[in-house]
């Protein structure tokens, strides 16, 4: 069971992830990198996410681009949430993110820092920018496992 946070905390986490994000690059060498674009149409999102696999699992997973605070930091949580995960790990994790959002029951214990955007449901309009860069990696995972 995560540690209860308060508002003040989960703006910390959220504001230190769009101030120093630690996985917003793009890769040097694209060899393995399964890449995709993702825009908003109503925020300044315009984003690329990047994931490797190697022996069935996420080696690397990076993003680029535009974003704001939102997007910012719940992609950059995400990114550090699959690393080393496999695709199946993964896939649920992002499951459990999207559940979260939506206010269906999620499993929280998976979610780690990304629980910051348990209240986003509230402000409809930042759904998007919660979920575009989790949406991108479902995609990749999708498409690179033929599971749509």
């Amino acid at each position: 069971m995560p540690i209860l946070l308060n508002p003040q905390m989960m703006r910390q986490i959220i504001m230190d992830h769009y101030e120093n994000p630690q996985f917003k690059k793009t890769p040097q060498n694209l060899d393995g990198f399964e890449k995709l674009h993702m825009s908003s149409a109503n925020c300044i999102d315009d984003i690329n996410v990047y994931a490797k696999e190697e022996y069935g699992k996420i080696k690397e997973c990076f993003w680029d681009g535009v974003a704001c605070t939102i997007s910012t930091s719940s992609t950059d949580i995400m990114c550090g949430l699959v690393i080393g995960k496999s695709m199946k790990e993964a896939k649920y994790i992002i499951e459990q993110y999207n559940n979260m959002i939506h206010e269906k029951e999620y499993d929280d214990s998976v979610l780690d820092e990304a629980i910051v955007f348990m209240n986003t449901s509230k402000q409809a309009a930042r759904i998007k920018c919660a979920t575009i860069g989790w949406d991108a990696l479902d995609e990749i995972i999708c498409k690179h496992h033929h599971e749509k």
